[in-house]
């Protein structure tokens, strides 16, 4: 049924969470794993003026190796064979256009629950992914503390 589960991440509890809900996923349909990091335009702007875009990138993009990396290292000791890739841009928007790039099958990342004022004005990656893409997608909510 699936041959490409693409696993967006970036780090958070929530994504934590989610990796092992698609390893396991990848591992009982025998799928390619893509993991999925963003280096977030908006989260970059928002930081430049104080450190500069090309040291907060550079920041993200170290980040997003180390993060990508060990959710690779727990794939590939299930023996799930995976893709790394680090990509810039809107998260929403970036994660659907990947999963049609790579021809994925579904789509399991983490939502971290936000609701009221911080939903309104942070929104929700997971909700834009939801909204624009036709494939199935799979969220998992960070667990409760």
């Amino acid at each position: 049924m699936y041959e490409t589960v693409l696993f967006p991440t970036d780090g958070s509890e929530a994504a934590t969470e989610a990796a092992t809900h698609a390893i396991d996923l990848a591992d009982k349909h025998d799928a390619d794993m893509h993991i999925l990091y963003v280096v977030d335009h908006e989260r970059v702007s928002q930081m430049a003026p104080k450190l500069g875009s090309d040291h907060i990138k550079g920041t993200l993009q170290e980040e997003g190796e180390r993060i990508t990396d060990d959710v690779a290292d727990m794939a590939n000791a299930e023996g799930i064979n995976t893709v790394v890739s680090i990509r810039e841009g809107a998260p929403g928007q970036t994660i659907t256009t990947y999963a049609e790039d790579v021809g994925a099958d579904t789509i399991v990342m983490g939502t971290n629950g936000r609701t009221g004022m911080d939903r309104l004005l942070m929104g929700s990656v997971a909700e834009r992914v939801i909204q624009n893409t036709e494939l199935p997608v799979m969220t998992v909510k960070r667990a409760a503390d």
